[in-house]
């Protein structure tokens, strides 16, 4: 058990009068502290105060509440720079998961203002949005899709009076407190490269970085770089492992090129050998002509089963998530460890159903890539967790410079986790399966899991925005 002293066992402790110091809200004592902003890696005692980090010393802390986390990693709170279903129940397996901050950065949103507005009542981790190219066009062109294109945002070109309207959208998201802007180009195939650099010249003149779902694996990554330097937009290159696919060796060194030149190109990678996405989407356009056994890939998130050529139809023709098993666990460690890459889970659980990668993505990678297979050190994973996505945003969002971090006057945004037990639980057929080994996460100074549990009604989380 865990020892949680209480303010009065404490106090009595204080000798005379005017001795005790005015204790922090809360004190973890005795935890390896990681910080890969500062490169600490021993043991300290952290103190809490009004949801900010107020000392990380050896020296001996005086706390309302005192929790003895001696065995225990401390780290800054997972900061998740992909990820989707931003609601009270994905935020839950979100932050069983470690994670402090979770943003919307591919699809984002048309709304802005509103977005944010449905949130205000509070969330269980901080939270943002990108004003989105996706809902946007689909917007202007009123094409009917839910959360992607179905119709024309995906088939038909726009006309000069549509892009302008696009780029005013865009502007006015980006005016209302978004993050950044997203791109989808893989959903949008029939937006011409000239509509591209306008919407990313949007970005540009803001600073703020354009989070990309290529088109075309290597070639719509190259389209994207040159691009970007064109219009001098900051650039995140989404799922670099599905991205890349069978070309990922050459999908990331086309990346490391563009760095070595100077460019702002950063990537991410999410943990799992299977993507998943909507069935009647454009990328399965065509379908018609696979051969058969392709189809075994594929698997319906609403049932767990795997398809068939006539399952397939009838389900693209109802609409829905579908899970497409197509790489292999030796590409998605490729991808994860490499030095560019930081975690990011693209993940969202609704209903019971999704993609494991919405409840494990963190803990997989602190499980099984550092523990069991010592294919990453703590430090770099923790790295690739915390101050790398705290960095990408913070040049355009200043409160991201209190994120990521554990250091006095950083958000007390904390995950702590047992580094011999951490562990991913959630699987392609049971998704919605928390976590093992995070004990406390902390949201603003807030406990939002306490003893491994979601505490009832906590919800600390603040909007992130520009």
């Amino acid at each position: 058990m865990r020892r949680v002293i209480g303010l009065a066992l404490i106090l009595s402790s204080c000798a005379g009068p005017g001795s005790a110091p005015k204790p922090y809200d809360i004190v973890l004592t005795g935890g390896r502290v990681v910080d890969p902003a500062s490169g600490l890696d021993g043991v300290r005692n952290v103190g809490i105060r009004e949801g900010s980090i107020q000392e990380v010393t050896e020296e001996a802390l005086v706390g309302v509440t005192q929790i003895d986390v001696s065995g225990l990693v401390v780290a800054p709170g997972f900061i998740d720079l992909h990820v989707h279903g931003q609601h009270d129940e994905s935020f839950g397996y979100m932050v069983r998961d470690g994670v402090t901050s979770g943003l919307e950065l591919e699809v984002g949103t048309d709304d802005v203002t509103k977005w944010y507005r449905i949130r205000d009542g509070g969330q269980r981790a901080n939270y943002g949005v990108s004003v989105g190219h996706i809902p946007v066009r689909m917007r202007v062109l009123e094409d009917g899709g839910d959360f992607l294109p179905k119709g024309a945002a995906a088939t038909e070109e726009a006309t000069p009076a549509q892009i302008a309207e696009m780029e005013r959208r865009l502007d006015e998201g980006l005016q209302q407190g978004a993050v950044a802007v997203g791109f989808g180009m893989a959903y949008t195939p029939a937006a011409t490269d000239a509509e591209l650099e306008t919407m990313m010249q949007v970005a540009g003149n803001h600073g703020a970085s354009a989070h990309m779902h290529v088109r075309g694996n290597v070639v719509g990554l190259r389209e994207s770089i040159d691009t970007a330097a064109r219009v001098s937009a900051p650039l995140h290159i989404v799922h670099a492992n599905s991205s890349g696919g069978r070309r990922l060796t050459e999908f990331l060194d086309l990346i490391a090129r563009a760095r070595a030149r100077g460019q702002d190109v950063t990537t991410e990678a999410y943990p799992y050998g299977a993507g998943a996405t909507a069935i009647e989407s454009v990328l399965f356009d065509g379908w018609e002509s696979y051969p058969d056994e392709a189809f075994t890939r594929f698997q319906w998130v609403a049932t767990g089963e795997r398809l068939t050529r006539e399952t397939f139809g009838r389900y693209r023709s109802r609409g829905g998530t579908v899970i497409t098993h197509d790489r292999s666990e030796a590409m998605t460690l490729e991808a994860v460890v490499h030095p560019l890459t930081m975690v990011a889970s693209d993940g969202g659980i609704s209903n019971g159903k999704g993609h494991p990668r919405g409840a494990g993505s963190f803990a997989k990678v602190l499980g099984r890539f550092v523990r069991d297979e010592g294919a990453l050190s703590l430090m770099d994973a923790l790295r690739k967790m915390t101050i790398e996505p705290a960095e990408r945003l913070e040049g355009y969002v200043p409160a991201m410079k209190r994120k990521g971090r554990l250091s006095p006057g950083a958000d007390a945004d904390i995950t702590v986790f047992d580094p011999a037990t951490v562990v991913d639980q959630a699987t392609y057929s049971e998704p919605a399966t928390p976590s093992a080994g995070i004990p406390y996460v902390l949201v603003n100074g807030v406990f939002v899991v306490r003893d491994s549990e979601l505490v009832p009604n906590a919800k600390p989380g603040r909007p992130i925005r520009h």
